[in-house]
């Protein structure tokens, strides 16, 4: 006979846990007479796996296992988070967490150890005299080579008032160094980049939507406004979402005028029905806005964009976004450990719900199918468009035409051209990847000349022709593409592509290195600027001003009252 493994097991315990969860018994939740006998037949399960299987079994194992497959068969964002991962995903949500404040790059080697990228500002670490390019070797007394990011982590984190000692290797003094330092409140910030492209349009990246993000979003709103900030890009792409209310306010500030729908929220239970609504006035009330989407923008990232799609407000620019209207609400289990489990779904101003279908169970199904149209949504927008039934196509508060069942459409689609060379750089991070490397052997000289020069090197330094020939030689030996001289070889879906090609895309090496660099010397989002520059969003953005500008002027002349 096969064996069993605890894959096999059925889910029994996972319905014995509600009543411990919620503080109730089970049976209060279940009336109907079929859901009871359901239950029984789980317990009775769980009872006859636990004493007369061939092996001896551990109750948590099938309980873990039992959840999971449970939450399995329903939505495929429904999800299980046991109890290690619990205080993580909090602090994530919360938007801070106990630690010293330090961002930094795990070791790539059991040999190898962390490299501080760099102190969070007026935090614990940079207060005692932690530097960016430090190396963690010791916490604690004990060897920090080799660990990795999470196993940092776990050492560093802990009550705000304790205090923890950190030693470091510094290679521009060749010094090791032994700091005691006391844990504090650390933000997690959700901006990723904030500057002035131009004289007159700012330039903000939120990277995900936590309980601070709002008053975050301002605080960079009214720095850009003190430098002459006249029209806004807003980037929400690779945003996966996070805290709906944060979202929400920053609709708010966009909207301007009262009682307009932001978002609607329906569920199972009356309490999850309800319709959030704009407030009077608002710091980006008049202010033409650009919003950059693409698939990996969902949730809350939706909620913001398909708010101001809806109502006229902003031009979205970029790629199909996800499509997940999924509300979803944590229920604490008696270890510890949550179910994220959808509550609700919501819909856009506009009465969209722009979730993508599923078939409860199947979530291999979903993400294929989701893939399919998306590319459709991209590369033929025809096809998608006329693929999408009259249900599903709504009109915006002034009439234009939008679109439910998967995803958010943005008002302008930039397309990838897939056989330029460029092209492949940005979207295989192998600027990235390769900066990493460069910057790692060159590092005590990039520090000791730039460490302090942030602008100075953001406007004038170049990347050494010596790099750009590096990074050539890099991807071909790491078999990433292949250059050839001969004309007839080229094959750009087998990453084959001509050698006069690199050198034409030698400003876009030099600029996408450049950026990254300026991130590994001074932290996440310091090289946006320069990264942007070849952008194809943030140009293609840059040229469509003049519709935007006839969104705001449309929507700041519309008369005051409310929208259903």
């Amino acid at each position: 006979m096969k064996r069993l493994n605890r894959y096999h097991v059925l889910p029994a315990l996972a319905l014995l846990l509600f009543g411990a969860v919620l503080g109730v018994q089970f049976d209060s939740h279940v009336t109907e007479d079929d859901a009871l006998q359901q239950y029984k037949k789980l317990k009775s399960a769980f009872a006859i796996i636990s004493n007369r299987y061939v092996d001896e079994v551990k109750s948590s194992d099938i309980a873990e296992e039992g959840v999971k497959g449970m939450l399995k068969s329903l939505d495929p964002h429904s999800s299980y988070i046991p109890p290690r991962r619990v205080k993580d995903t909090r602090d994530r949500y919360k938007g801070s967490f106990g630690g010293i404040g330090i961002l930094f790059e795990a070791a790539g080697s059991e040999q190898d150890t962390a490299r501080v990228i760099s102190p969070v500002a007026d935090g614990p670490s940079e207060k005692v005299g932690i530097m960016a390019g430090d190396r963690i070797v010791e916490i604690e007394d004990s060897s920090a080579i080799g660990l990795s990011a999470t196993e940092i982590q776990d050492r560093l984190k802990g009550r705000i008032g304790t205090e923890v000692s950190l030693t470091v290797y510094r290679p521009l003094s060749d010094k090791r160094l032994t700091f005691t330092i006391t844990r504090d409140e650390i933000p997690l910030y959700s901006i990723n980049s904030s500057y002035m492209i131009d004289n007159e349009t700012g330039y903000i990246e939120i990277g995900r939507f936590a309980m601070s993000t709002y008053d975050e979003f301002m605080k960079k709103v009214d720095k850009l406004k003190g430098e002459g900030m006249e029209r806004l890009v807003l980037d929400l792409r690779s945003n996966p979402g996070g805290v709906m209310k944060s979202a929400v306010q920053i609709a708010d500030e966009m909207l301007g005028r009262p009682g307009l729908t932001i978002v609607k929220t329906k569920g199972r239970r009356s309490t999850m029905n309800q319709t959030l609504r704009s407030q009077a006035g608002g710091a980006l009330s008049e202010q033409p806005v650009i919003v950059l989407v693409n698939g990996q923008s969902a949730s809350a990232s939706e909620i913001l964009s398909g708010a101001l799609q809806d109502h006229d407000r902003a031009l979205l620019v970029g790629r199909r976004t996800f499509g997940k209207a999924l509300v979803q609400k944590q229920f604490e289990l008696n270890d510890g450990s949550l179910l994220q489990m959808t509550v609700g779904r919501y819909y856009t101003p506009a009465g969209r719900l722009i979730q993508t279908p599923y078939e409860k169970g199947n979530r291999k199904q979903y993400y294929e199918n989701k893939s399919a149209s998306w590319r459709d949504a991209v590369y033929n927008v025809r096809k998608y468009k006329d693929s999408i039934p009259d249900s599903l196509t709504y009109k915006t508060e002034h009439g234009r035409t939008v679109f439910g069942g998967g995803g958010i459409l943005p008002d302008y689609i930039v397309q990838p051209d897939t056989t330029s060379l460029a092209t492949f750089i940005r979207g295989g991070q192998l600027d990235a990847i390769f900066a990493q490397q460069w910057f790692s052997k060159h590092e005590q000289q990039l520090r000791s000349t730039w460490q302090d020069r942030q602008d100075e090197f953001l406007s004038s330094y170049r990347v050494p022709d010596e790099a750009v020939s590096s990074f050539w030689d890099y991807a071909q030996e790491e078999g990433v593409l292949t250059l050839t001289s001969n004309p007839d070889s080229v094959d750009t879906s087998e990453r084959v592509f001509l050698e006069a090609r690199a050198q034409e895309t030698r400003d876009v090496v030099q600029s996408r290195v450049k950026g990254r660099l300026a991130n590994e010397l001074y932290g996440t989002g310091a090289g946006q600027s320069i990264l942007n520059k070849t952008d194809p969003a943030v140009q293609k953005a840059m040229s469509l001003w003049p519709s935007s500008e006839k969104l705001a002027g449309f929507h700041s002349a519309s008369s005051v009252g409310v929208n259903e």
